[in-house]
């Protein structure tokens, strides 16, 4: 695929993301190899993953930037960068909106970023989205929602749907909704199934598992790839542990019929099925050129387990040989599991991208168990952000500014102390910072290379 900026546009990705390169004598810059700098401010990233909203004025009434908002959850401790007096916010309404405001903001402050980003937004209309991708210096957004829409659109932005919806076809008013951040979230899921029924013209719930997979799992997957998505994503272990085993078809069709003709099903039984729909879903994606997307992070809310996001519970997948024709994505790099994740590089089959870490985790930070990703598989590592509207004072927009800065610096980071520690030569990690950036997205997602 072409740029998706174009040359004009281009000239304002770099001119925004100019902001990495001219604060060379400040903090974390200051230990930044110049050429590294200019490197890594000059090219144009693919964001890996992130929630855009849709530009005005859709933007009001979206709720399709996540299958599973996570704004009605019960409260966790929020890390620093989350927060509403986190200092950083500062730059990103000044770079955004051009307004100069310090956080917290009182009734007042809220009042004029508010009237700032309202005046931005009436000024760029259906541009507004692209917009913040100007802002950030990313060229490409891979888009990770229930619908594409106004303004979040390719070339800019590139879709990933998700499919959990798909594997829990049956009554999920069970042990599945054991917390209160599930019970909601599986009512959020079956109305996503049903869309999907409606989508495939199917008016009520196949009484067999082979005609559920043969009207409804795969006609889905076709369509999404038809419209454009380049992978699917599963938010599983917001639903349960990311254990996924291999039960025979035949486990699976029993625990389907039974389920079928009503009633809460056996939670192992249940599982089985999970299980064995998450199987037919991600062969039909390789087989389709869909990579696979798992959040891979401890998530958000004070009920999610942490234990069961583990990405090596994923390990039988990858070692699958039925799976080595998917490509897997592990969205967050796997934090706290981070060294579990940059393990699992070493599978064929396996990518992790920087995203939501890249939010939260300060780049020094950041930058220590990058470096080692980047020592020993250059090649499997990508850039993302997770912009998301995580809260009045940090919507999708500054959480996209702000992860770019951040992650953009964590690299330069970890660059410079690999070509300053004798492990690459300056050509080398230009070469790494490209990969990363976006050579690496290009090459997974089949784009064509940007000239």
């Amino acid at each position: 695929m072409k740029s998706a900026c174009g040359f004009a546009a281009l000239v304002l990705c770099v001119a925004a993301s100019g902001v990495f390169a001219q604060q060379a004598a400040n903090g974390v810059q200051r230990d930044i190899d110049p050429a590294i700098a200019r490197e890594i401010a000059s090219t144009q990233a693919i964001d890996n993953h992130a929630h855009p909203m849709l530009s005005p004025p859709d933007d009001a009434t979206d709720r399709e930037f996540d299958a599973l908002p996570v704004d009605n959850m019960a409260p966790q401790t929020d890390p620093v960068a989350y927060r509403a007096d986190y200092p950083p916010l500062h730059d990103a309404w000044k770079a955004l909106f051009g307004v100069d405001l310090t956080p917290p903001l009182d009734a007042e402050g809220m009042k004029q970023l508010e009237a700032a980003r309202a005046r931005v937004k009436a000024r760029e209309g259906a541009h507004y989205s692209a917009y913040v991708l100007d802002k950030a210096g990313i060229g490409t957004m891979v888009a990770n929602r229930v619908a594409m829409g106004n303004g979040v659109e390719p070339p800019r932005f590139l879709w990933v749907p998700y499919e959990d919806a798909l594997l829990f076809p049956l009554d999920n008013s069970g042990p599945e909704a054991e917390t209160p951040d599930r019970a909601q979230f599986f009512v959020l899921e079956d109305k996503l199934r049903a869309r999907y029924l409606r989508e495939a013209r199917v008016s009520a719930l196949p009484a067999t598992l082979d005609d559920y997979v043969e009207r409804v799992v795969l006609p889905t997957l076709e369509r999404q790839h038809a419209q454009g998505a380049i992978a699917a994503k599963f938010e599983l272990a917001y639903l349960r542990g990311l254990d996924i085993g291999k039960p025979t078809e035949a486990q699976a069709a029993e625990v389907y019929a039974k389920g079928a003709r009503g009633g809460v099903p056996d939670a192992a039984a249940y599982k089985q099925l999970q299980d064995y729909l998450f199987r037919v879903i991600a062969k039909e994606c390789g087989r389709l050129g869909m990579a696979v997307h798992f959040h891979a992070l401890a998530g958000a809310g004070s009920y999610f387990s942490i234990a069961g996001v583990n990405p090596l519970n994923l390990e039988p997948v990858f070692n699958d040989p039925e799976m080595r024709g998917t490509n897997f994505v592990l969205l967050h790099g796997g934090w706290p599991f981070v060294r579990q994740a940059g393990a699992l590089l070493q599978k064929p089959n396996v990518y992790l991208d920087i995203s939501q870490q890249a939010v939260m985790i300060p780049a020094r930070t950041l930058a220590i168990w990058l470096r080692e990703w980047l020592e020993l598989y250059p090649d499997k590592v990508l850039f993302g952000t997770d912009g998301y509207p995580y809260s009045a004072e940090m919507g999708w927009e500054e959480s996209t500014w702000l992860a770019a800065k951040n992650a953009r610096e964590a690299l330069g980071l970890a660059l410079t102390g690999m070509e300053r520690d004798g492990e690459i030569t300056p050509v080398r990690a230009a070469e790494l910072a490209r990969r990363v950036l976006r050579g690496n997205a290009e090459r997974l997602y089949r784009l064509k290379t940007q000239p």
